[in-house]
């Protein structure tokens, strides 16, 4: 009898090693090793060739490559573009949505609303007669028809199956064919083959792939559904993000309704979309304008401190609110904070401004916070975020009527920004009546209601935005 060899993983990242190591010196985590059984490797498999290679030219592509999935805001952060038809000629009508045969990866906090959305999802497509599959790993039937009922989802056409195994799950797959399948959650499969526990490296990655071949052989399209670590990383190793085509991760505030389903990853669109949720009694509802939403509470008799910025998650410009509190520290060190942008963003614009401007805020507390909890990456909002700063220092209101964007140089000037047309019409749209740009950038048509003001440096900013109402 052949001797049974094991070997160690870490379940964090998924570096291997022959014996147990209590620092994983890939990723630096600590007690994360776990004692699997290593597999051998079967050689000489007969594996029958389905799809030999073919040209480029030859390629066929149905004008049905995507299902719409009804939630507008799920369908922009799934991307797409415009169809294409089996001729190779581009139709009007907008092409969003699920992928066939595509494997697709929504991971958030635990009651974030995954399964939330998903179910609805499921609903909507049941409508357009399509035929879904629900794998649930973690929950009984009961249990998913109590939150269908709540939801108002009713339909022949979704099948619920609790089930844990791949095996199984796979079998019915095979037999009924469904247009989509939804796996809540990955973490909890496990497959027969592998002695390892569910939601270890090896089941979860094994478990990936064999549902990764059944989405591209049979053209059905997959949604896992992973859960995430304390730190915010989606659990697992770091291959199941690289095997997937798409990586969503769901978002949210524990004191907001809201929630942000933001793409990382998408092979079929763009990676920077983002789709706005509300969280209601009846379930997860679509936010049309999420600038009124991140505006609800802003008040046109401002304070000092506070800014409005026009930045852009993809291809939608969203208008947000930069508050900023400068504060006399009684301590030695003065202290940054920043939420909703990054520290290191805030601690250049504060040097650019006590050498460009000569504002001294080395004896003082800093405090930068973006309203509604949504995280701003982009640098166009620096200027926005300079200007905070600068009316609380100074004790002066910005006017509540003009809108930011502008990127900061080290020297003081203010960069070019993409997609400016855009931001200035959603402020025109919002009622806002002028709003300030970069110099460089150049507008190719002009928008009425709302005057743009052009500056070249950060002081020439200041001195044109920071006024008192009329």
């Amino acid at each position: 009898m052949a001797k049974v060899k094991s070997k160690y993983v870490c379940q964090s990242c998924g570096y291997e090693t022959a014996g147990y190591l209590g620092k994983c010196p890939e990723c630096g985590s600590w007690g994360t090793f776990v004692e699997e059984t290593d597999i051998p490797v079967i050689k000489d498999v007969q594996i029958p060739d389905n799809c030999p290679p073919m040209k480029l030219n030859e390629i066929e592509m149905n004008s049905e490559i995507r299902m719409s999935t009804n939630i507008s805001e799920f369908d922009r952060v799934l991307g797409g573009g415009k169809c294409i038809g089996s001729a190779g000629d581009s139709t009007d009508k907008a092409c969003q949505g699920i992928v066939q045969g595509s494997l697709v990866l929504i991971a958030g906090d635990p009651g974030i609303g995954k399964s939330t959305i998903l179910l609805q999802t499921s609903g909507e497509l049941c409508k357009n007669n399509k035929k879904v599959l629900y794998v649930s790993a973690e929950e009984s039937a009961g249990q998913i028809k109590l939150r269908a009922e709540r939801l108002g989802v009713k339909s022949d056409n979704l099948y619920i199956y609790p089930q844990t195994n791949l095996e199984l799950i796979k079998k019915h797959i095979e037999e009924m064919k469904p247009d989509l399948v939804i796996v809540d959650s990955i973490q909890a499969v496990y497959t027969s083959a592998i002695q390892s526990s569910a939601g270890s490296v090896s089941q979860i990655r094994e478990c990936c792939n064999t549902l990764m071949h059944i989405a591209k052989t049979q053209n059905i399209s997959i949604i896992v559904i992973g859960h995430v670590t304390k730190e915010g990383n989606i659990a697992g190793p770091k291959v199941l993000e690289h095997m997937v085509d798409t990586v969503i991760q769901f978002e949210g505030d524990k004191y907001k309704s809201y929630r942000i389903l933001r793409s990382i990853k998408n092979r079929f669109g763009n990676t920077s979309e983002v789709g706005i949720f509300e969280m209601g009694s009846n379930g997860l509802t679509e936010v049309i304008n999420p600038s009124e939403l991140f505006l609800k509470e802003y008040n046109q008799t401002q304070t000092p401190g506070s800014t409005i910025i026009v930045t852009s998650e993809g291809t939608r410009p969203l208008l947000v609110e930069i508050q900023a509190l400068v504060g006399t520290t009684p301590y030695p060190a003065p202290r940054r904070v920043a939420n909703g942008v990054d520290t290191g963003r805030v601690l250049q614009i504060l040097a650019v401004l006590e050498k460009r401007i000569g504002l001294n805020l080395s004896k003082q507390d800093v405090y930068v916070n973006v309203i509604g909890g949504i995280d701003v990456n982009e640098p166009a909002a620096d200027l926005g975020i300079a200007l905070a700063i600068v009316t609380c220092v100074r004790d002066v209101v910005f006017d509540s009527h003009t809108a930011i964007v502008g990127e900061i140089g080290l020297s003081g000037e203010i960069r070019a920004v993409n997609h400016i047309e855009r931001r200035i019409t959603e402020a025109q749209k919002l009622g806002f009546k002028r709003i300030i740009i970069p110099a460089a950038n150049e507008i190719q048509e002009n928008i009425e209601g709302i005057e743009v003001i052009k500056v070249k440096k950060i002081l020439e900013a200041i001195t044109r935005g920071v006024r008192h109402d009329n």
